[in-house]
């Protein structure tokens, strides 16, 4: 079935909502990686929620998944396409935003960086 979308923001939403769905690109954006390191980087997501986000990006494009192996165990690995490197610019934009936002609220802190940012905007 053919999705819908209203304007191009939505459909932008559509893609990348979600609490993990940036951090993965981000951390995608690094190098492609397996399940397991995508596990370390987001220790709080469980692995149900890392599957379910992963094939929603994979079906939309923005991931590619590649096995490799003849027998099992396979090797996973999940790496961005061109579309999901494309994504890049405006991952950096939110991030800054973030941090701009959270240095005007005095509870926020934003305690990483976006170096990942940096790297799927040189992609």
């Amino acid at each position: 079935m053919k999705k819908s979308y209203n304007n191009g923001v939505e459909a932008t939403l559509g893609v990348i909502s979600g609490k993990w769905k940036p951090q993965l690109l981000c951390h995608l954006g690094n190098r492609p990686q397996r399940t397991c390191d995508l596990r370390q980087e987001l220790p709080a997501i469980s692995q149900k929620v890392l599957t379910q986000q992963l094939r929603e990006l994979e079906d939309d494009g923005i991931v590619k998944r590649l096995v490799y192996g003849n027998r099992a165990p396979f090797k996973v690995v999940y790496e961005l396409t061109d579309l999901g490197r494309s994504l890049g610019q405006i991952l950096v934009q939110m991030s800054l935003w973030g941090e701009q936002w959270a240095s005007q609220v005095p509870e926020m802190e934003i305690q990483n960086d976006h170096d990942g940012f940096a790297k799927l905007l040189r992609n």
